[in-house]
């Protein structure tokens, strides 16, 4: 696990299994961003990095952002994606996971396979005050019924979480229509962010970035998109919006007029 500081206050944590994790760090308080797949001790590395109290908010329920959440006796999940916190970081996930970083040559702790993780409290929009740094909390269904971004209006920032990445996934079976995630995570291009965190690199983003995905978001993008297989039983697709960018979706769920 290794932190490198992006922005002044903002730590993007790259955990054992190359998730990343934001911790935003304020004059009075942290706010932490996502816990990983749990593998090391998360609550005791952010203790080296901050010794602010601390609160710690999921974006969505899956295992490599939710597991984490045994690190710590409290944290917060929109209530729209508790049905997939119980089944991401259920046993049968954990065992995944916990073969996955065996085959890596991650260690995997003891108990990973037993300890309780408390479930999450409910998270509600909304601005969190760190002292000098706000964190706006944003409900923006899309990669999952529950995903939460945020924005720090101070550093003109965006953390897109799952919502977006140079590679994003919209073929779980509770993730949106493509055209309805277009439709939300486009309104997130009304806030005056210049720079975006996502949560499967380190690197940060230029909006530009962001912007050149969703403007190659198309109809048409979608229809000319490639048959793939994933993993599941659904019609899934994978289409280029952007250079060096892919979104991959359940044809199924869309309503596009005309169907490849």
């Amino acid at each position: 696990m290794k932190a490198e500081r992006v922005l002044p206050g903002v730590w993007h944590i790259q955990g054992d299994m190359d998730v990343c994790m934001t911790l935003i760090e304020g004059e009075n308080r942290a706010l932490l961003v996502d816990a990983g797949y749990g593998l090391s001790d998360l609550a005791a590395f952010v203790r080296t990095l901050t010794q602010k109290p601390l609160t710690v908010i999921l974006t969505h329920g899956h295992h490599d952002h939710a597991l984490g959440a045994r690190c710590f006796d409290e944290t917060y999940l929109f209530a729209d994606d508790l049905p997939d916190f119980a089944t991401f970081t259920g046993p049968g996930q954990r065992a995944k996971v916990a073969q996955q970083a065996q085959a890596k040559g991650v260690a995997v702790p003891a108990d990973y396979l037993t300890a309780p993780i408390p479930v999450p409290k409910p998270l509600e929009e909304g601005e969190l005050d760190l002292g000098g740094l706000t964190a706006q909390v944003i409900h923006c269904p899309g990669h999952t019924p529950g995903s939460a971004v945020v924005y720090v209006p101070q550093l003109q920032l965006l953390l897109t979480a799952d919502d977006w990445n140079p590679c994003t996934w919209l073929f779980f079976p509770a993730a949106l229509p493509a055209e309805a995630y277009r439709e939300n995570v486009r309104a997130l291009l009304q806030l005056p962010f210049t720079h975006v965190l996502c949560s499967h690199r380190t690197a940060l983003y230029e909006r530009a970035v962001f912007e050149d995905f969703l403007n190659g978001l198309t109809d048409d993008c979608l229809r000319n998109a490639r048959k793939v297989d994933m993993g599941w039983p659904i019609d899934t697709r994978e289409a280029s919006p952007a250079e060096g960018q892919i979104f991959v979706f359940d044809w199924n769920k869309t309503k596009l007029e005309e169907k490849a």
